[in-house]
């Protein structure tokens, strides 16, 4: 009988066979026959389950140096589109090398974070150092977990910090990276995740403390893969950038153009200036940072910019699309500084209506950079010692166009939801200080009115010029969605007309019938739950919410991706050509071959940080709450499942969970037409929209859960048990079908009322 090879032989063999490595190969070379297949069939499968084939062959090898065959992990495209693969142990001293993986049509899709077997070619003169070759995939992308370690004699185990998932994962003594107990660690599933036990992780990289400061965006930044660490090229690529000058451009230094942001705004990326016309029209310009003079086609800085997408904003931090250099520096249209843009004059008449456009590359001088406040108290009547001399030559003129332009709004019904925005304030030292609702002024509608209609005239300009662009698409909401929201509505004695086309005006009755009423933040709520989600396509579909036949977004390149493709795509529509070293800063072939790649990319980029930003509002929510654990506090039901409800509460606006074990001791049926949740025994109904007193049972800043318990519904107290009857019996049981139908005749009987 032959003796079993080990682990070691096995890979060893493969290594020097890599045209021959099946598992029938493998069985001849070493002379494996019957009944010892199936033991061979199970080293490999642990071999393949644990993805990486660490333990190397035993033969000499330049440790600087690859083996001609290796196992790599995939990485995500970058800038180019190029795949580059890392490779799963390197025992060199320098950097680790720059692997290109080159598919053949015939090899088999692999995506971000695959593992294969390669076959490695070292090439010269290129910026990567093998290219590697498809040999066989190992196994797809292992399930990561970002979690607080707990070391044990035994190696240790690993609590989840993502909401919903309680399982603890095992870390064997050798897979721990030396992580000490209580640290955050980001690690990887090994081996099959089996019904019984802890399934297997090793950890594969250490956070640190998650209670030290400013801990909390670090793990939504590690647990959705966002880059915050620019490569070394990167920078200093945007650190030799120089200032644009002149040439080229048109001077419109002698424009009365301002920023208005918020008051902590680190960037000031598009200015605007206005000039009222003799026929009661308005000339409106909006100037926005030519980020493409300095980030160029196929440039580091573009391929790193590409690879975000955008920029991620946190209460304590941002991750910015391009360095500070940039970001915060010569793309920044600072206050009494000179700054290249590409600008829009457009022409309004007398009725707020866009009758004339045109688009310039050139050279701006910002008069002040003001705060939303300070413009609000200015147009308001109270200016300070900044907005005074500005009263006739800005601010006036500003608000004469916006009052226009919101004569256009009104015709053309735009979705007119009203959510109050979160403010997070954090102590120095990273702690929640205070969560209020921020504010808003017309400041804010009009600096959103200027910028629609900006990214109006780009999308009109560049589908004129018949040039590729990407549209801002966001398409009508499907009719389970809509039929969602019927129900929502009606549960909170509003109306929302079924069987026509559906317009945003519709949905605008329906926001003003709760406008002022208990339910007016769960409709605006519910409403734009029941939106489609925007994204970024080649092709115009439209923007539904905006009731527009044409977008495209144009105003913000220092964040945003989507928006330097569309300055470029005007860059060579209009003919502007040039760039830094006489490098195009125009729309490039390869971007235009892969218009519909990077559509996609951004679009989930985009989701990517939306998500991130939302979890870490969530913890620091959670954080802020974890001291009044047991405190009463008010709220309103604004989702029900089957497990529970959630309410969103007045103060803080946080989202926490009625479990339904937190409710009452009857069983509770879930209604998923009507959004309800019904006692069985008491006929209690639990819906969308009702007020609620709940106490505070559970905050975890971890996750940023929080776990409620029920105190009154709509200002009663909970009934204690079965209704009885006329008679004092408890009322006979009925099943579950005919209780359901008798609430819902009885809802429909008070609706009709």
């Amino acid at each position: 009988m032959a003796h079993l090879p080990s682990k070691e032989q096995i890979l060893e063999w493969v290594a020097d066979n890599p045209d021959a490595n099946s598992k029938r190969d493998i069985a001849k070379a070493f002379g494996i026959k019957g009944a010892e297949r199936i033991e061979l069939k199970r080293l490999l499968k642990e071999l393949e389950s644990e993805g990486h084939l660490e333990r190397r062959r035993r033969h000499y090898r330049d440790a600087e140096r690859l083996p001609p065959v290796t196992v790599l992990e995939l990485l995500p495209p970058d800038g180019s589109g190029d795949l580059f693969a890392r490779p799963l142990e390197w025992h060199g001293e320098g950097p680790m090398p720059r692997i290109l993986f080159v598919p053949r049509d015939s090899d088999p899709a692999l995506g971000r974070g695959d593992r294969f077997l390669g076959r490695l070619v070292e090439v010269q003169g290129e910026d990567h150092q093998y290219q590697a070759r498809l040999i066989r995939r190992i196994t797809a992308a292992p399930h990561r977990i970002t979690g607080i370690f707990r070391k044990e004699a035994e190696g240790g185990r690993i609590v989840p910090i993502d909401k919903g998932q309680d399982k603890e994962w095992r870390v064997r003594p050798d897979a721990t990276l030396g992580a000490e107990s209580g640290e955050l660690v980001q690690a990887e599933q090994i081996g099959p995740r089996g019904r019984m036990g802890l399934p297997m992780a090793r950890i594969i990289d250490r956070l640190g403390d998650p209670s030290a400061p400013r801990a909390v965006s670090l793990i939504a930044i590690h647990q959705h893969g966002i880059p915050d660490e620019f490569p070394d090229a990167v920078i200093t690529e945007a650190e030799a950038a120089k200032p644009a000058t002149l040439k080229g451009r048109e001077d419109l230094r002698d424009l009365p153009l301002v920023t208005i942001d918020p008051s902590d705004a680190r960037d000031h990326d598009d200015a605007v200036a206005a000039q009222i016309e003799e026929d009661g029209g308005a000339t409106i310009w909006v100037a926005i940072a030519d980020v493409a003079h300095y980030v160029t086609p196929g440039s580091a800085l573009d391929r790193e910019a590409w690879l975000r997408g955008n920029s991620t904003y946190f209460p304590d931090r941002v991750v910015p699309m391009l360095p500070e250099a940039l970001s915060a520096d010569l793309c920044s249209l600072h206050e009494g500084v000179d700054r290249p843009v590409i600008a829009v004059r457009m022409r309004l008449d007398a009725q707020g209506n866009k009758i004339g456009h045109n688009f310039h590359r050139g050279m701006m001088h910002s008069r002040a950079s003001l705060a939303y406040e300070q413009a609000q108290a200015a147009a308001d009547g109270n200016p300070d010692d900044r907005t005074a001399p500005l009263m006739d030559s800005v601010i006036r003129p500003l608000w004469y166009a916006y009052d226009l332009l919101k004569q256009a709004r009104a015709r053309r019904q735009p979705l007119d939801l009203d959510l109050p925005e979160r403010r997070i304030e954090l102590t120095p030292d990273g702690r929640v200080k205070s969560v209020s609702f921020r504010d808003r002024f017309d400041a804010h509608r009009l600096i959103e009115e200027f910028m629609v209609l900006a990214n109006v005239a780009a999308a009109e300009e560049l589908t004129r010029r018949q040039r590729p662009l990407l549209f801002r698409v966001h398409e009508e909401p499907s009719l389970e969605k809509m039929d969602a929201l019927r129900e929502v509505a009606q549960a909170s004695g509003f109306t929302l007309a079924k069987g026509q086309v559906l317009h945003t005006s519709h949905l605008n009755r329906l926001l003003a019938q709760s406008e002022g009423t208990d339910f007016d933040e769960l409709i605006n709520i519910s409403t734009l739950r029941s939106m489609t989600q925007a994204y970024y396509h080649p092709e115009n579909f439209g923007h539904f919410g905006l009731a527009l036949k044409s977008y495209a977004h144009f105003t913000s390149p220092i964040r945003r991706y989507s928006d330097l493709i569309v300055h470029r795509a005007l860059i060579s529509g209009h003919g502007w050509g040039g760039g830094r070293k006489g490098t195009g800063d125009g729309l490039s072939p390869q971007d235009m071959e892969r218009l519909s790649e990077t559509a996609t990319h951004i679009s989930e980029t985009e989701r990517r940080s939306m998500a991130a930003e939302r979890d870490t509002t969530d913890r620091y929510l959670a954080a802020f709450l974890s001291e009044r654990v047991g405190t009463e506090m008010t709220g309103r039901i604004s989702g029900v499942q089957k497990f529970g409800a959630f309410v969103k509460l007045d103060e803080t606006g946080a989202d926490g969970l009625l479990p339904i074990r937190a409710i009452g001791q009857e069983y509770f049926h879930f209604d998923p037409g009507a959004q309800t949740l019904i006692g069985n025994d008491t006929g209690l109904e639990i819906g969308l929209g009702q007020r609620v007193t709940v106490r505070l049972a559970e905050a975890i800043p971890m996750t940023g859960g929080l776990t409620l318990d029920l105190l009154e519904l709509e200002g009663q107290p909970l009934p204690r048990g079965p209704q009885k009857g006329k008679r004092g019996r408890t009322p006979r049981r009925m099943s579950t079908t005919s209780r359901l139908a008798e609430i819902k005749r009885a809802t429909k009987r008070r609706r009709k009322r």
